[in-house]
């Protein structure tokens, strides 16, 4: 059932067509000079700029929150035991007993009790059991504990859109990841804030912008497609997520006394707003987020939001929609695809305000 006072809309009205020369394989150097299309989401006005000019379009006294999961090298790529055919292993996470779910292509190779050799042949997967969508749940036999064996021979898990997905460049190991990141977890990039230069935080925060960190650990489920006719129904994987005690106040205290909090990415809305209560106060805490964030949605936390453009039919478009207004984020789409905006992963950005 759809939420109170929010349209049951289907996932038709969440598509949008884009040329594939739009979609970015690169990301742009410096990291600030991504383009940057502010969104007035009241009067539906747009403006184009750049992730650099950041520093006058944000207030002082505004509170501007980041999300500070580190990437990890999660992607294994291996070939069967005793059989021909390749494999890839993305390690979500670990479960009981030392196992691990990951996500393997294609699955259809991966029956329980098929042994994957990774790592160079020096470990062996063995796939223990099933899961939809491509999951599994694999016993890892290796010399060396996982983190190791994933920074030696590990790869970044870039999207497959980008063409040299199975084989990144030098340069993905440092660009997939924001400058901030500090705390392992995340199988993808919460990539609005790979914009972000220090540079650039440096002059918001001397220009009075309160900069603070929370994590939310990136999983696949905020990737995969929505599945759903009504997106009434559609629900979000569990993600781990973290709001430090400063970042709790700090939001709980911009809300108060009237200042923006300028959410960096969608996984930062989502911590945000699981953490927030119903009078715009927000609890410290860590957990689980099954926060499903779709039109209809009432915002507690997070005033402003910076995105990147997100794919057609997705929960990120979702989310978006939710905060600007359906149509509002359509057109901005249509704007941004006729001017020559970069999308995905690589691409510009947005300022919704």
């Amino acid at each position: 059932m759809a939420e109170a006072g929010a349209p049951d809309l289907t996932l038709d009205a969440f598509d949008y067509g884009l040329p594939a020369d739009r979609i970015a394989q690169e990301p742009a150097d410096p990291r600030d000079a991504a383009r940057l299309l502010i969104l007035d989401r009241t009067a539906g006005g747009l403006c184009d700029a750049r992730v650099r000019d950041l520093g006058t379009l944000l207030r002082a006294g505004d509170c501007l929150v980041v999300n500070d999961t580190r990437v990890v090298p999660a992607r294994l790529l291996g070939r069967l035991e005793g059989a021909d055919g390749e494999v890839e292993l993305l390690l979500v996470r670990e479960l009981d007993g030392g196992e691990w779910e990951v996500l393997a292509r294609p699955a259809r190779r991966c029956a329980v009790g098929t042994a994957v050799l990774v790592a160079d042949g020096t470990a062996r997967a063995v796939v223990t059991g099933l899961g939809d969508l491509g999951r599994r749940r694999i016993r890892l036999e290796a010399p060396l504990a996982v983190p190791d064996l994933l920074a030696r021979h590990g790869l970044p898990p870039l999207p497959p859109y980008i063409r040299r997905y199975r084989k990144p460049g030098g340069e993905d190991w440092a660009r997939y990841q924001t400058v901030y990141a500090e705390r392992d977890g995340a199988v993808a990039a919460p990539t609005a804030g790979l914009h972000f230069t220090p540079d650039l935080l440096a002059e918001l925060t001397g220009r009075g912008v309160a900069l603070h960190r929370l994590t939310l650990h990136v999983g696949p489920g905020t990737f995969r497609p929505v599945r759903v006719v009504q997106v009434s129904e559609h629900r979000m994987e569990a993600e781990r997520y973290e709001v430090p005690v400063a970042t709790a106040e700090a939001v709980t205290a911009a809300r108060a006394e009237g200042r923006r909090v300028v959410a960096v990415g969608t996984t930062t809305v989502r911590a945000l707003e699981t953490a927030a209560r119903p009078d715009g106060a927000v609890a410290a805490g860590a957990g689980w987020t099954e926060l499903t964030i779709r039109p209809g949605h009432r915002f507690r936390a997070v005033d402003a939001l910076i995105t990147n453009f997100h794919l057609p039919r997705s929960s990120l478009l979702l989310l978006v929609s939710a905060f600007a207004g359906r149509e509002r984020i359509l057109d901005a789409y249509r704007h941004a695809v006729a001017a020559g905006y970069r999308f995905y992963s690589y691409g510009d950005a947005m300022l919704i305000l």
